[in-house]
């Protein structure tokens, strides 16, 4: 039995970034500069892709992804580095859970 894999494309580019708004943005707003960033500007920066991120439809699927590939920079699915690790780690521990109560 033959089983479909992903291609390489998906993998590399998956679908739904064609439909996502950061698509024609400037990275900047997603991705901490190369040069020290004072807090103030981190979150006006934040804030700003945050604000695209709200209002994208594949938002979900954004988000997903960088879980997935546990994405180590920038705003994704309007998450940043740190609140993506969070969520990894809460995952991880809920699924420890189950796994022991099932």
């Amino acid at each position: 039995m033959h089983t479909a894999r992903p291609s390489v494309e998906s993998v590399i580019e998956p679908a739904w970034r064609v439909d996502a708004q950061c698509r024609s943005k400037n990275a900047g707003f997603f991705f901490a500069p190369a040069h020290f960033e004072r807090k103030d500007e981190k979150k006006t920066r934040e804030g700003a892709a945050r604000a695209l991120c709200g209002s994208c439809r594949v938002q979900p699927q954004c988000l997903s992804y960088s879980l997935t590939v546990a994405e180590p920079h920038g705003i994704w699915g309007g998450l940043n580095e740190l609140e993506r690790r969070r969520t990894l780690r809460k995952q991880a521990a809920e699924a420890a859970i189950a796994s022991v109560t099932a």
